[in-house]
C-alpha cells in the first residue's frame, strides 16, 4: 500500500476525532430515535440547520463551555424550534440526548489519544474546525489540547468551511508548503474540496455520512478510509 509522504497534519474536529466519522446530525438523530422523540426526519433536519445558524450568529456558546454544555445548548435550540412548530416535546429528553452525545465523544477521544500522542511525536499538528469560539475549552476538557500546535477555529478567525481560506490559515500556522501537509476530515465538501483547492494532500474519513457527503464523487480526496484508527497505516 502506498503511503502518504507528509511533514505535517491538519485535522478537522467534529465528526472526525470525536465520533470516528459519524456526522453529528446522524448522531443526534439516533438520539431522537432512541428516546422516541415524536418528530419526523424532515422536521429534525430543519431544527438542526436552524440551531447551527443560531449558534453561529448568536452568543449562545460561552468560551468556557465544554462539549456537554455545547450539546445541551444545541439541543435546547432544536427543541425550542420544534415546540414552536407545534410539536409537544419533553425538554428533559434534550438533555438525555446531549449527555449520550457527550459520552460518545468522550469515549471516542479516549481511544484516539494514543494515536494523537504518536502523531504529535512525529509531526506538527494543527486543527481547523468550524466551531463556536470555545474549541480550546472542549479540547482541554477532553485532555487533547496539548497535542495541537495551533487551533484555527471559524468563530475566532472569521471564516468558515467550505471557504478554502480557513485551510490556508491552517497551512500558514503549520509553516510548511501546502503539498507537504495531509488534511484529515470527515466532510467531503467542507474538508476535502477546500483542502485540495489550496494544494494539500487529502484523506477522507468516510464514516456515517449525512446530506451532501452521501455523494459518490470523491475526486478531491486522494484516499478514503473508514476508521480514524487506521491512520498510522497510511503514514
Amino acid at each position: 500500500m502506498d503511503k502518504f509522504i507528509v511533514k505535517g497534519i491538519i485535522f478537522d474536529y467534529g465528526g472526525t476525532l470525536d465520533t470516528n466519522g459519524g456526522h453529528w446530525a446522524a448522531v443526534l438523530w439516533s438520539g431522537y430515535e432512541k428516546y422516541q422523540v415524536p418528530v419526523n426526519l424532515n422536521s429534525f433536519q430543519e431544527a438542526y440547520a436552524y440551531a447551527e445558524r443560531q449558534m453561529a450568529i448568536q452568543p449562545i456558546i460561552k468560551s468556557e463551555f465544554n462539549f456537554l454544555e455545547v450539546l445541551e445548548a444545541k439541543l435546547k435550540v432544536q427543541f425550542e424550534y420544534l415546540i414552536a412548530a407545534g410539536y409537544e416535546l419533553d425538554m428533559l429528553l434534550a438533555n438525555k440526548i446531549a449527555f449520550d452525545g457527550y459520552s460518545l465523544a468522550k469515549s471516542t477521544i479516549e481511544q484516539v489519544k494514543p494515536l494523537l500522542h504518536t502523531l504529535a511525536d512525529r509531526y506538527p499538528i494543527v486543527m481547523v474546525s468550524n466551531f463556536y469560539g470555545n474549541l480550546k475549552s472542549v479540547l482541554a476538557d477532553f485532555g487533547i489540547l496539548s497535542y495541537f500546535n495551533s487551533i484555527v477555529e471559524s468563530a475566532v478567525v472569521g471564516v468558515r468551511k467550505p471557504d478554502p481560506a480557513i485551510y490556508a490559515l491552517g497551512v500558514q500556522e503549520m509553516g510548511l508548503k501546502a503539498q507537504e501537509i495531509l488534511v484529515v476530515g470527515d466532510s467531503y465538501g467542507k474538508d476535502m474540496v477546500p483542502a485540495k483547492t489550496i494544494g494539500c494532500q487529502t484523506l477522507w474519513l468516510r464514516g456515517k455520512t449525512w446530506g451532501e457527503d452521501s455523494l459518490q464523487d470523491s475526486s478531491a480526496a486522494d484516499r478514503q478510509f473508514n476508521t480514524i484508527f487506521d491512520l498510522l497505516k497510511l503514514l
